[in-house]
């Protein structure tokens, strides 16, 4: 079976969506990197994983996740845009290790300034989140082994965000973010619906 590793072919594709705003005379072009975490509830479920007779509990969502991408603003007001989004490290699930990433293709709406230094931003698009599992680490009297791949889970995602750029000097700004997610059959969690708060720094090329 082939895996589509997108965290490999996320790079490439937002360098073909600037590239392309680019030579289509991009207004602006922005890059971004940001912290926060999504969320989501347990479905209160308890699985016999390992078939041993211990039954082990499905967890809610949490934890630290990083974010980059970048868009392109290619009329007054509206652009297009990327972002990908992943938890820093694995957490635990029913006995095995997971760690969840989302991923986005966006339609970038920016309405008006409130002042040359605040500008607010909302976007809507679709994507995707896998839920990637692994052998937990294990170890003997001799040595511990890294924990294993087993297997990922893919879901189609809509996604929609609203946040407020703050330049705070030149051409760098810092961004508060909501993002919500509508995951379909996101069945490993109590909830479609993901949110994700993070705080994001950017560079904006080409603003006016």
């Amino acid at each position: 079976m082939i895996r589509f590793k997108i965290w490999k072919t996320f790079p490439v594709l937002l360098v073909l969506i600037l590239s392309g705003a680019r030579l289509a005379k991009a207004q602006s072009v922005d890059v971004f990197f940001g912290l926060g975490s999504a969320t989501d509830k347990s479905t209160g479920q308890q699985f016999n994983t390992f078939g041993d007779g211990n039954l082990y509990a499905t967890p809610s969502m949490g934890g630290v996740f990083g974010s980059f991408g970048g868009d392109a603003m290619i009329r007054p007001g509206f652009g297009i845009g990327a972002q990908y989004s992943a938890r820093f490290t694995q957490g635990g699930y029913a006995g095995l290790n997971y760690r969840p990433k989302f991923y986005d293709f966006n339609a970038i709406w920016t309405p008006y300034k409130l002042t040359k230094k605040v500008e607010p931003e909302f976007q809507a698009g679709i994507g995707g989140a896998t839920l990637a599992f692994y052998y937990p680490q294990q170890c003997n009297q001799f040595a511990c082994s890294s924990s294993s791949y087993l297997e990922s889970s893919n879901h189609f995602a809509t996604h929609f965000s609203a946040g407020v750029r703050f330049y705070v000097k030149g051409d760098i700004f810092v961004r508060p973010q909501i993002d919500v997610r509508y995951v379909h059959n996101f069945y490993q969690f109590g909830s479609d619906w993901v949110p994700q708060y993070s705080i994001a720094i950017g560079y904006t090329l080409g603003r006016r």
